[in-house]
């Protein structure tokens, strides 16, 4: 669908913003609305925190708005006394303030559905006569260029408030506003279908693609074989003819690596040197651009540099991808093993590195490695060297590896190309999702002819959507 411009526009003298609707107003936003920090009133008086009756907002609370989707926000777990909020800075904010995190998940704003006071980590917004919440939240969310470049940090991204306090947006009249909200929720619900109906598509593919690795480097390609029993309750029953082993008798040699200091960028040359991220081998394929470069007055380890068929484990990182693996297929002599990763280099004559590193991602091995995770945190956990060298693996002769890992391969394949379609579609209909907010409240469409169409009215191909 194609909108009009406006008739007449002006220059904002914003960079962001360009030129904006005549009859619009600009400026900062705390013109238009009370910009508030919020506060932490001390843990050190326990009488802040007995008797608690008054909503507090704080960082644990922030995965109600992390999607970007929710507006209006009503539940808190913390609570904080009228005498804590009293006797400090912080503040029982109004329902309609507009929140806009500065800390963690940086620039995710929603609406308080009821008062509440929030902590520090939030920027508040109690919004005047010239504008609504729901307008103000929708222009946040077309701000996340500005919330990029006024990031500050290299571990623990912030906004400051002295920065917050300089934030400038458009501001059409009220009854534009109310018209501008109603389109966009209209029509990003329309997109946000489609992204739901890709990302389940992807995540059906991933599971088709799961259950084929899985079943092969199990049970083979031979339906007809006679199975035997393992004797490993979670691998159950194998080809008859596979021998039962563990890792270890099928490795030659195992290291971890080594984790300077590094820069934060990636090498951008072979001339350079870098060290691999954990990363490098999430979901099981090797991603070379996920190294960080070494500085140039560190020497490097020739010998950790990686070689092709290398058989590269995490073995630190969350539960769902502590002990990945991946191999890759052709050498990176300016590469080299971080201590976050084991390596294995396996006895040619008794097994593959591809068959193995698929046997490293079925889902019944994950199962196992997920188990055997240890760590205090659910966000960085851990596998030792027995983890790995002592799980039990189905070694069928190396010439029908090849074949399996050829067939998995070649089965896979066309899952992965359509999942890369699929994903693909997703990042452009996000792209299309933040372009038509971004259009709406810089002015760059005038919506103020649109109506809500009737449902007979509505494309059966919702996907033919033109771009903004």
């Amino acid at each position: 669908m194609s909108f009009p411009k406006y008739p007449e526009y002006k220059d904002s003298g914003v960079e962001w913003l360009r030129e904006v609707p005549a009859h619009w107003n600009h400026g900062k936003v705390r013109y238009f609305a009370k910009l508030e920090s919020g506060h932490t009133p001390s843990r050190n008086k326990p009488e802040y925190w007995e008797n608690c009756t008054i909503p507090w907002f704080t960082l644990s609370d922030v995965w109600q708005i992390r999607s970007g989707l929710t507006k209006v926000v009503y539940e808190t777990k913390e609570k904080v006394s009228e005498l804590g909020l009293a006797n400090s800075s912080a503040r029982l904010l109004p329902a309609g303030t507009v929140i806009l995190s500065r800390t963690a998940s940086v620039g995710y704003s929603a609406i308080l559905g009821k008062p509440m006071a929030t902590t520090q980590d939030f920027a508040n917004w109690i919004c005047g006569k010239k504008v609504s919440p729901e307008y103000l939240l929708t222009a946040f969310r077309a701000m996340a260029s500005e919330f990029s470049r006024m990031m500050m940090g290299s571990t623990h991204k912030t906004i400051y408030m002295p920065d917050i306090a300089e934030l400038y947006c458009a501001i059409p009249p009220m009854h534009e506003q109310s018209k501008i909200v109603a389109f966009l929720d209209h029509e990003t619900a329309r997109i946000d279908a489609l992204i739901a109906e890709q990302q389940r598509l992807i995540e059906l593919l991933k599971e088709k693609r799961q259950a084929v690795i899985s079943h092969a480097v199990t049970k083979g390609l031979d339906s007809g074989v006679p199975m035997k029993d393992s004797g490993v309750e979670w691998l159950g029953e194998v080809p008859e003819h596979w021998e039962i082993t563990r890792v270890k008798h099928i490795v030659q040699t195992f290291e971890q690596g080594w984790s300077p200091q590094c820069e934060n960028n990636p090498v951008e040359s072979e001339s350079e040197w870098g060290v691999l991220k954990v990363g490098c081998v999430n979901h099981g394929r090797f991603d070379s651009q996920e190294n960080k470069k070494l500085p140039g007055e560190l020497s490097p380890r020739f010998d950790l540099s990686i070689k092709a068929n290398d058989v590269l484990i995490s073995r630190a990182n969350t539960r769902e991808l502590v002990g990945s693996c991946a191999v890759p297929t052709v050498s990176y002599p300016n590469l080299m093993l971080s201590d976050k990763l084991f390596r294995l280099r396996l006895r040619e004559t008794v097994a593959d590195p591809i068959f193995l590193a698929f046997f490293m991602g079925a889902s019944q091995t994950r199962q196992q490695i997920e188990l055997e995770a240890t760590g205090a945190s659910s966000s960085m956990l851990n596998i030792g060297q027995g983890t790995v060298l002592e799980m039990p693996f189905p070694c069928p002769p190396l010439e029908e590896q090849a074949r399996i890992r050829d067939e998995v391969i070649k089965q896979t394949w066309s899952l992965l190309n359509l999942a890369g379609e699929a994903l693909e579609l997703k990042k452009r209909l996000e792209e299309r999702r933040s372009a038509l907010i971004s259009a709406a409240v810089t002015g760059k469409i005038d919506v103020r002819g649109w109506q809500p169409p009737t449902r007979s009215s509505i494309p059966a191909e919702t996907d033919q959507m033109e771009a903004v």
